[in-house]
C-alpha cells in the first residue's frame, strides 16, 4: 500500500520560552513516522504574517501528492493533546509575538469567512490519542494569538487552492522541562508522550474520513 503523505508544522520557542514542544514534537514524528505515513516537518516562526509564509512555501514544497497538514502548538496551561475543532479569523494579541507585532481586532485573511471547521476526523483522532495511552480532547477554540493565525490561515488555504488535502491544528501542553521549578507547577506533558498520541491520531486521520458521531463538545 502506498503511504500517505503529511506534512507537520511546530513553533519556535516564544513569550521567553528556551523551547516549544510543538517543535519538539514535530521533529520527531518526521524522524520516526507512524506506520503507513510519510512526514516531513518544517518549524514556523512565532510571528503574525511571516508564520504563513512560511506555511506556504512548506505546503507548495510538498507537492501535489500531498494528503494530510497537521498544525500543532503550544498551549500552556491545558492538560491533555487538545483537537482544534474551528479557527476564527481575527488576530487579538494579548502578547506581542516574536518579532514585538501585536495585531488587535484584525481579521487573518481580511475578506475572509468568519470561521473554518478543522477537516481533520477531530473525534476520531481524540479516541486514536486515547486509546493509545495518551489523554486528548476536542477543544472549541485555538485562541486568537498565532496559533489560531496559523490554523486559520492553513484551512483558508486549503479550502481556496488546496481542496484535496486535509488539514487541522492540535495544542499541546507544556513539557516537564517548561515547568521544572515552578511552584505550583502548571499540568505538563512529555513529548515522548504527545508524539505517541499524535502517531496514532495521524493514523486515524488518514484512514478515516467519516468522523465518530460521540459527544466532545464543552458547556463553556
Amino acid at each position: 500500500m502506498s503511504s500517505t503523505r503529511v506534512l507537520v508544522t511546530g513553533f519556535a520557542p516564544f513569550d521567553g520560552a528556551e523551547v516549544n514542544p510543538s517543535w519538539q514534537a514535530a521533529r520527531l514524528l518526521a524522524a520516526d513516522p507512524p506506520d503507513g505515513l510519510e512526514v516531513t516537518a518544517t518549524e514556523l516562526s512565532c510571528v503574525f504574517g511571516t508564520a504563513l509564509e512560511e506555511l506556504r512555501a512548506a505546503v507548495d514544497a510538498a507537492g501535489p501528492g500531498l494528503g494530510l497538514v497537521l498544525c500543532l502548538g503550544q498551549a500552556g496551561g491545558r492538560t491533555d493533546l487538545t483537537v482544534e475543532r474551528v479557527a476564527v479569523n481575527v488576530d487579538d494579541a494579548r502578547i506581542p509575538d516574536n518579532a514585538g507585532r501585536q495585531p488587535v481586532d484584525e481579521p487573518v485573511i481580511p475578506g475572509g469567512p468568519a470561521g473554518y471547521f478543522s477537516t481533520l476526523p477531530i473525534k476520531a483522532c481524540v479516541a486514536a490519542a486515547r486509546a493509545a495511552g495518551v489523554p486528548a480532547s476536542v477543544s472549541q477554540t485555538a485562541g486568537t494569538f498565532v496559533c489560531n493565525h496559523v490554523f486559520y490561515g492553513l484551512a483558508h488555504l486549503l479550502a481556496t487552492e488546496r481542496p484535496d488535502v486535509r488539514g487541522g491544528f492540535v495544542h499541546l501542553p507544556f513539557s516537564p522541562q517548561q515547568v521544572a521549578g515552578r511552584h505550583p507547577a502548571p499540568p505538563s506533558l512529555s513529548v515522548a508522550d504527545a508524539v505517541t498520541g499524535l502517531a496514532a491520531l495521524l493514523q486515524a486521520a488518514a484512514r478515516t474520513t467519516t468522523d465518530l458521531r460521540e459527544a466532545g463538545g464543552a458547556t463553556h
